[in-house]
């Protein structure tokens, strides 16, 4: 007991000078924590330690709910990994959350606020019973370095910098067999040579770097090493708007992009959801002109990194907006120049359109940093992937003739590419703008660049194509209505609810057309005059068009589409946007059958019911669309098959082969798997599920109707024609093969109703009689054929699960459809177009 009182005490005396020295020292003062470090002063003060590879931040001092500074942030990035399918690219950026930094503790917490869920009285407490409700995040906190004398607090950004603010690692995962991505710490931090901070805005880039051990098929084309892929993500920090900026309320008939909060203050007679449609802020000097200057003009600006000839036509184009906001009294309020030497293309204070490069072509988009509070729009970033225009050109020198390229004339193919991106260019600007999609303008004498345009090339007078108007130049109609609606100012401020209607009825009464991308986009919708990438007043009659200038581009297509020097393979890829130029005609068509013409409207503005498509103009579409299953449609002459031979050896840089049919014989080009493909493009659509749900409702309508039964027979009747040539018998064979499996897949969907699945089973228990026991001339295939398809029904009929092999899928189809839009890991992007996207 005594040793261990000794030795308890002799411990104590050992530890005393120690324990003394570990108390706990005086916070370091910010000044002196901050001495030798580089000052960045502004919005926030930032404070680099170029030697550690860390960034401090002196936040202003917090008020007694140790709230210190909110701010508007958004991240993007300024590198990244040039793979479309995942779509992390460069000058891509998200479209801004509320965050503030506030003080709890010893610690300080990055909290992102909800206004998702609103209360807009004004009343305190009901705001704040709103605000308890629904959760907001903490982001990140860290603690606090140092205390200045005026109560700012010192803190360590380089932790809130180098976290995956964007889900990236969620993004990079790509493919069922590819491992997950990690945030590698070793190797993410800070880039101290790019560190801004401005007045209303810091501006800071950090090396992020994601590890796995097994990579995707995008990071091995992409990356350096797809074991370890490093981006460089942008950190924006925005001072809030000041006031005075006046929402303008989403109206669904004007083609504005809406934005919307549940407004829990909303009396019980209104809508609990309010919308704003986001603008950016445009304000005259004089409020009460008509017309006149404005206080601050929208500017944007074209990266200096596109070659000098694409800039240029990205000017050009841009610059189009410019007579929409004349029109709508705002002098010289729009300009378009080159982004300044220096300057960063994700700083706020610039609108940007970027120029960006991946290793296959892609989509493009048009994004925005916004106050989430009020949809005004702060910053534009415009991606304009780099391969599009030369996926454009390759087309067009497949139409044309290589030959043509650099003449300068209307069909001289570069010249073709650089109209499309003006208008691409136009475009994707005006989505930052404010405007939505219009897929109806293409009907109204392309009333909007805000449509997807195909090339209207036509047959010539004297023979081969016209190019000379495969695309409009400027803005439409349209655009000049929408333009004024959005940015009206009014004298009184505000909107003025009577003056903005009186717009959209002139609109509408002038023959104007709108159709959203819900019902325009997919080949199921149903509206007659929504559709992409199609052309003219009459889509049905168009479809006839686009088929002979299918035919004149066919008949003559061979080396003359390449130029000189280039590899004869690569006529696999210029053959499949020829021979599949009217898939997006087709699908414009089909539209009519089973169709409902239709507009947006509000209660009171003297609503037009919306009316079923007339049968005779449902009879005519579907009497156009049978012909583009004709064999004789299908086929490609020798002279063009034989010079599609497989090419593309000795290099192992990668391939677009999911760019070209699909192949099953070898060295051969496989014609079979191509018109299986196009009868297909033809045959889904009219047979699509919806479609013949509308059918069979329609029927039950009106005895007069187009009925389900009579597509289906007619479509029969095409398909099942003599064909006395081997050759074009072997394609009907095709045809036929498909039009079965299409109508069993009918049958099938979850989708169609059981009175279509009725009515499907009946007609194919019908054909299976056929078959089987044809009489003369009621049905026309060849035995095998016959056979195979009698097989098929029964089965069907039978219930069996029907494996691959017996429902004999169509080959799919190469890229290039408009298959709509998705979110990626940075926001918001489409996909679309000829081979690309819009």
């Amino acid at each position: 007991m005594k040793l261990a009182a000794i030795l308890a005490a002799g411990c104590l005396l050992l530890a005393g000078p120690a324990f003394a020295q570990s108390k706990p020292e005086a916070p370091a003062s910010l000044a002196s924590k901050i001495e030798g470090l580089e000052a960045k002063p502004g919005f926030l003060d930032l404070y680099v330690d170029k030697a550690a590879g860390k960034v401090f931040a002196a936040l202003p001092a917090p008020d007694e709910d140790g709230l210190s500074v909110r701010f508007i942030y958004s991240t993007g990035l300024t590198a990244g990994l040039g793979s479309n399918p995942i779509g992390l690219d460069r000058g891509n950026a998200t479209s801004g959350d509320i965050v503030r930094f506030r003080r709890i503790g010893e610690k300080v917490v990055a909290e992102a606020e909800n206004w998702r869920y609103r209360a807009t009285s004004g009343r305190s407490d009901e705001e704040r019973s709103v605000q308890q409700s629904f959760a907001n995040s903490f982001l990140w906190s860290t603690g606090i370095e140092a205390t200045g004398a005026d109560g700012r607090l010192l803190i360590d950004l380089s932790g809130f910098l180098t976290r995956d603010a964007s889900d990236i690692a969620s993004a990079l995962k790509h493919g069922k067999d590819a491992g997950d991505y990690r945030l590698a710490a070793d190797r993410s931090m800070p880039d101290p040579g790019a560190v801004l901070s401005f007045p209303d805005n810091a501006e800071i880039d950090a090396f992020l770097t994601f590890e796995t051990s097994r990579p995707n098929a995008q990071t091995y084309a992409t990356a350096a090493d797809a074991r370890a892929v490093t981006l460089v993500l942008h950190h924006s920090f925005v001072r809030l708007p000041d006031e005075g900026y006046t929402p303008r309320l989403f109206d669904q008939r004007t083609a504005s992009i809406g934005m919307g909060f549940h407004d829990f203050s909303a009396p019980l007679g209104a809508p609990l959801v309010s919308r704003f449609s986001p603008r950016m802020r445009l304000e005259r000097v004089d409020p009460a002109a008509a017309s006149g200057p404005v206080k601050d003009p929208i500017v944007f600006y074209v990266d200096n990194g596109a070659p000098e000839e694409i800039r240029d036509a990205l000017i050009e184009g841009a610059s189009w907006w410019a007579q929409g906001f004349e029109a709508a009294g705002f002098e010289n309020a729009y300009r378009v120049e080159v982004l300044p030497e220096g300057a960063h293309p994700l700083d706020v204070r610039y609108n940007v359109i970027n120029w960006v490069h991946r290793q296959t072509r892609g989509w493009s988009y048009g994004g925005s940093v916004m106050d989430p509070r009020t949809g005004e729009i702060l910053k534009a970033n415009v991606i304009l992937g780099s391969q599009r225009v030369r996926q454009d050109r390759m087309i067009f020198e497949g139409l044309a003739g290589a030959a043509k390229t650099g003449t300068g004339a209307a069909d001289d193919p570069v010249e073709v590419s650089l109209a499309r991106i003006r208008q691409l260019s136009a475009h994707e600007v005006g989505h930052t703008l404010g405007f939505a999609h219009n897929f109806a303008a293409s009907t109204n004498d392309r009333a909007s660049v805000m449509d997807y345009p195909a090339p209207w090339v036509r047959p010539a007078a004297g023979g081969g194509l016209d190019f000379s108007n495969a695309y409009a130049t400027g803005l439409g109609a349209w655009d000049i209505f929408t333009v004024k609606w959005l940015y009206a100012q009014f004298p009184e401020g505000g909107d003025n609810l009577p003056a903005l209607n009186q717009m959209v009825d002139q609109a509408y009464g002038s023959g104007l057309r709108f159709v959203s991308d819900n019902h325009a986009r997919s080949k199921d919708t149903g509206h007659p005059f929504g559709a992409v990438w199609d052309n003219g007043a009459d889509p049905i009659g168009m479809l006839d068009e686009v088929m002979a200038v299918r035919q004149i581009a066919l008949a003559s297509f061979g080396p003359e589409a390449l130029s000189d020097g280039r590899p004869l393979s690569e006529l696999n890829a210029v053959i499949v946007p020829v021979y599949l130029y009217h898939r997006y005609q087709v699908e414009a068509a089909a539209k009519s059958i089973g169709g409902l013409d239709f507009r947006y409207h509000v209660k009171g503005e003297g609503e037009t019911p919306a009316r079923p498509v007339a049968a005779a103009e449902q009879r005519r579409a579907l009497e156009v669309l049978v012909n583009t299953l004709k064999p004789s449609a299908l086929d490609l002459p020798d002279s063009v098959l034989n010079y599609l031979t497989p090419g593309d050896v000795g290099y192992a840089g990668g391939g677009t082969i999911e760019e070209l049919f699909p192949n099953r014989t070898g060295p051969a080009f496989d014609l079979a798997a191509s018109a299986e493909i196009a009868a297909r493009v033809t045959l889904s659509a009219v047979l699509d599920p919806a479609r013949a749900n509308r059918l069979m409702a329609y029927e039950a309508r009106d005895p007069g109707a187009l009925t389900l039964r009579q597509v289906i027979e007619r479509l029969e009747t095409s398909v099942f024609t003599e064909e006395k040539s081997p050759r074009l018998a072997a394609l009907s064979g095709i045809v036929q093969t498909r039009f079965v499996a299409e109508l069993i897949g009918l049958s099938r969907s979850e989708t169609a109703s059981p009175g279509v699945k009725a009515v499907t089973d009946s007609y194919l228990a019908g054909l299976q009689t056929r078959l089987s026991a044809p009489k003369r001339g009621q049905i026309r295939t060849n035995p095998d054929t016959s056979r195979a398809l009698v097989d098929m029904i029964g089965k069907h009929l039978a219930g069996d699960d029907l494996p691959a092999a017996i429902l004999r899928p169509a080959p799919p189809a190469p890229a290039g459809a408009p298959i709509g839009s998705m979110t990626g890991a940075m926001g918001q992007i489409e996909e679309c177009w000829f081979c690309g996207a819009q």
